[in-house]
């Protein structure tokens, strides 16, 4: 593909699917910062023992709300990315609507706290907890429908084997999450482990898709509203 069938830059040389590479870039990148920075700056808060809920408590809460809203809304951004971008095999854009619905999910898990320990059920908290269940519930499923078309799709069937590892590893955590973990002493590492695992897949699809819109490759379609 010659230089001039490029999609059309915007920023410097960032076109349209750098724009949205670079959202699936930073989404992950702030979760993880402001979650540490909100932990590390509560003296009686343990990241391995405290589940990430919790945190929203602390004074320092709202930092990783913030953080949570932020990816919510950049992994939303990013899969317009990954559909555009991807050759679509069957499954394929039911996978792109829930990795939507994941991002989605990190919004409203951002907007409402958790109930505190020990304390009567709120709405707020309902939503909160309903929502974790669902939107991690979700992505496995549609990391496993997106991997059927990077199977298939040359530009990105590198990242299958990765896809089907995070799939494997998400379901066991959600479903272990779900059966035993909320008894255990190290329920924070657990969870942080579990959230780690999806969002680093966001990241590394992320950054492929921005070394693919930085190259001469016939994988990407013009936009033409931009």
């Amino acid at each position: 593909m010659s230089g001039k069938d490029k999609p059309r830059a915007i920023i410097g040389p960032l076109n349209v699917y750098s724009l949205l590479a670079l959202a699936g870039i930073v989404g992950p990148a702030v979760l993880i910062t402001t979650n540490l920075i909100a932990a590390f700056s509560v003296s009686d808060y343990s990241l391995i023992r405290d589940s990430i809920s919790s945190l929203a408590w602390t004074p320092m809460g709202w930092l990783q709300s913030i953080g949570f809203l932020t990816i919510g809304l950049l992994v939303e951004v990013f899969t317009a990315g990954l559909l555009l971008s991807i050759h679509a095999a069957r499954g394929f854009s039911l996978g792109i609507g829930l990795l939507a619905c994941f991002g989605f999910g990190l919004l409203i898990i951002g907007a409402f706290r958790e109930d505190p320990a020990g304390s009567p059920h709120t709405i707020q908290g309902t939503i909160h907890t309903v929502t974790t269940i669902i939107v991690f519930s979700l992505f496995p499923i549609a990391s496993l429908l997106i991997s059927f078309s990077l199977r298939k799709d040359p530009y990105w069937q590198k990242l299958f084997p990765h896809t089907i590892a995070t799939t494997i590893i998400t379901s066991t955590f959600v479903i272990g999450h779900l059966l035993f973990v909320k008894q255990l002493s190290w329920l924070g590492l657990y969870e942080r482990v579990l959230v780690a695992n999806t969002v680093i897949w966001v990241e590394i699809m992320a950054i492929r898709l921005l070394r693919l819109s930085l190259s001469a490759s016939d994988r990407l379609k013009r936009v033409t509203i931009f």
